[in-house]
């Protein structure tokens, strides 16, 4: 049984090549997840910039990008246009004894107060070392909405799984096999696994690629290879309902793209209702993936709370399952 199933498997990757609607369906996420590290901001980022001249002291240079976001400039002309720019930057240079601040005039009070205290602070000799304020930190190492946006990434990839199954599943109906494959050695779950298998792999790979590019590399991979693989399930259970019941590829795409409204749902759920109201969201396999997946990018997540996430999710799937199996073998028969 075990050749059976990967002889589908390799067959089904060789025609995923030559599918150039598969091409971009597995290129896709990768596009995003280059997207999301170019656009969205790290935690520490500062939202004020600072324009220096580079013939000041090397001392307040070094001791303002502590603090800020440093830009070097060889002459006061360029300091200027910098900071006529569209964005927030203001401007410290020297003049006599002193420092001279200078805006474009538009920025946001705090760019103009940051500004002002750092270099008041400098001016005194304040430091890191001599503060009595006491630091706390929750452990947060990147961007909430980065975090945020990789997890809906992730969301995506799986529902883009489910599409890939349809569109294979169009075509092997267009070139009439499902018909053959009932003249064959190769059985109904033989078939369906090796299918799986070929969306599952392709949808995993280019999980883990997005996670590297947007730069999570030290969290926890068994446990986010376990919540995307049960996730799977149902994504893969509705790409074969959605292309046994559709007549082309356009068709099959547009009914898998109904899964995305569950998706948002439980994603907003998740993110916007309070804590008493999380319980109307516990239905949806994609409410507790998403929660298992912000824990897992956030490292806060433990093997019990990771476990009953991936078992709410397999047990919501399989119930999913069973009601389409019908269906399936109708389809396939």
């Amino acid at each position: 049984m075990l050749s059976k199933i990967f002889k589908v498997f390799s067959r089904e990757l060789k025609t995923a090549r030559r599918d150039s609607m598969a091409i971009l369906i597995i290129v896709m996420p990768v596009l995003f997840a280059f997207g999301i590290t170019l656009f969205t901001p790290g935690l520490n980022d500062t939202t004020v910039n600072i324009a220096l001249l580079e013939s000041d002291d090397k001392s307040h240079i070094e001791y303002l990008e502590q603090f800020a976001k440093v830009e070097i400039f060889e002459n006061r002309e360029d300091v200027l246009t910098r900071v006529n720019k569209r964005d927030d930057m203001a401007a410290i240079m020297q003049k006599g004894d002193g420092y001279e601040i200078i805006l474009q005039g538009n920025e946001p009070e705090i760019v103009e107060g940051y500004a002002k205290a750092l270099n008041a602070l400098y001016e005194i000799g304040a430091n890191k070392e001599e503060t009595t304020a006491a630091m706390y930190s929750f452990g947060h190492t990147v961007s909430p909405l980065k975090t945020m946006l990789v997890n809906m990434l992730i969301s995506m990839t799986i529902m883009l799984s489910g599409m890939l199954i349809a569109i294979s599943i169009v075509g092997e109906k267009a070139d009439n096999t499902i018909n053959a494959i009932n003249v064959t050695p190769v059985s109904q779950t033989s078939f369906v696994i090796g299918k799986s298998m070929m969306g599952g792999l392709i949808a995993m790979v280019s999980i883990i690629i997005s996670l590297f590019i947007t730069g999570y590399y030290d969290i926890n991979w068994f446990m986010i290879i376990l919540v995307g693989l049960t996730s799977l399930i149902l994504s893969l259970v509705v790409g074969f309902v959605q292309g046994l019941a559709s007549d082309d590829v356009i068709e099959a795409a547009a009914n898998v793209k109904m899964i995305m409204i569950p998706i948002a749902g439980s994603i907003v759920g998740y993110e916007l209702l309070a804590d008493k109201w999380q319980w109307t969201m516990y239905w949806s396999p994609f409410y507790w993936a998403y929660k298992a997946n912000k824990l897992v990018l956030t490292k806060t997540a433990d093997w019990p709370t990771i476990l009953l996430c991936t078992g709410m999710v397999l047990v919501l799937s399989l119930v999913v399952y069973f009601l389409a199996k019908p269906k399936i073998r109708e389809g396939l028969s």
